[in-house]
């Protein structure tokens, strides 16, 4: 559903308290970004219950009931988990995973909140979400018709938003640090074969995970419960994020000159780490035009600039990682770049 518009967790909410009393939504994005949560709390907020139906586990007699006779003439008779007396703010999760009879169940009842002779009470809203065709999901092609009866919008993770609920929500303190440093890491694209991959939901599950070991928790425990959540670039930064701390490393005194880059091959991955979190800082604080740079800025710039050079002395390749791009395609200034190759001719080379 490329046509439909982007919004953020922050946005979604005043989007549906304005749209959903008076017309059906359905919110398309990955797994794992947060669609089920945040109507949930959208059903909190106006004061009604969630009630959620799964899309994958329906059959049409799930929804439109089953006949009974009354006086010679036979009359549907939907579940009570829809016919209800009181207002509630319906969830079809998945919607677009059940099949082409189930979706011809929800036509009347997403256009016109009937199903059969039952209306659904005054007040009831009714919300559907699910993942798209490229997340390599359960999906099934939703038929015009009731792509037509919905009012259609894309939700994609906001680490900002994230990081809000979070320092609200008793994140594990760890999670929330690292997340905090490492933002681009909140959400991986959904690969295309069978592996873990990073997104809300599953730094959520990692928090609880642990929380459940407890601060005697190991190194190795806490690499077999990242590994088994993140994306694997994502778990080994996290192991070494989580090695960084225990050790005592820490960029900001690397940058004002209180301690060096580490260089023992057993803190590689910590190195790693420390290399991605100097890129990403330089990022967010170098401005595209040179001549827009304040004193700190300026001074961080030719400071980082002497960091890599020496860290060229350890490790060519990752000197050579500060000049590329993110995985969300962020880069250096062109300007910076420029002086970073002049300053390091072997890495200019390696990149030309």
């Amino acid at each position: 559903m490329e046509a439909a518009q982007v919004l953020t967790p922050a946005s979604l909410t005043p989007f549906l308290l304005n749209v959903a009393p008076v017309l059906p939504v359905f919110i398309w994005g990955p797994p794992g970004v947060g669609k089920s949560a945040l109507v949930r709390e959208f059903a909190d907020a106006v004061g009604l219950p969630c009630v959620s139906l799964l899309g994958s586990q329906l059959a049409p007699e799930d929804i439109i009931g089953v006949p009974q006779i009354h006086d010679g003439k036979s009359r549907f008779c939907p579940p009570t988990l829809i016919a209800r007396d009181d207002p509630y703010c319906l969830f079809l999760d998945e919607l677009n995973a059940c099949s082409h009879e189930v979706q011809k169940a929800f036509y009347s009842l997403v256009l016109d909140r009937r199903i059969g002779e039952f209306r659904l009470p005054a007040g009831t809203i009714v919300i559907g979400a699910g993942n798209r065709a490229e997340d390599a999901a359960i999906t099934r092609p939703m038929s015009s018709a009731l792509i037509n009866r919905l009012v259609h919008v894309q939700l994609r993770a906001s680490a900002r938003d994230w990081l809000a609920w979070a320092e609200r929500s008793d994140i594990h303190e760890l999670v929330l640090s690292y997340v905090r440093q490492r933002s681009d890491h909140l959400w991986s694209k959904p690969p295309k074969h069978e592996e873990p991959f990073s997104t809300p939901r599953a730094w959520n599950m990692l928090s609880d995970a642990l929380k459940a070991y407890g601060p005697a928790i190991t190194l190795d425990e806490i690499n077999v419960l990242a590994s088994g959540l993140l994306t694997p670039a994502h778990a080994k930064q996290f192991t070494a994020f989580a090695k960084l701390r225990d050790r005592e490393h820490d960029l900001a005194a690397i940058l004002k000159g209180d301690k060096g880059w580490p260089e023992r091959p057993d803190e590689r991955d910590i190195l790693y780490f420390l290399v991605q979190q100097l890129r990403d800082r330089l990022i967010k604080e170098l401005p595209d035009d040179e001549s827009k740079m304040g004193r700190e800025t300026r001074q961080l710039a030719l400071r980082a600039k002497d960091l890599v050079v020496s860290l060229a002395r350890i490790s060519t390749e990752l000197a050579q990682l500060v000049v590329t791009e993110t995985e969300s395609g962020a880069t250096l200034p062109a300007w910076y770049t420029i002086d970073l190759a002049r300053a390091l001719p072997r890495l200019a080379a390696q990149r030309a």
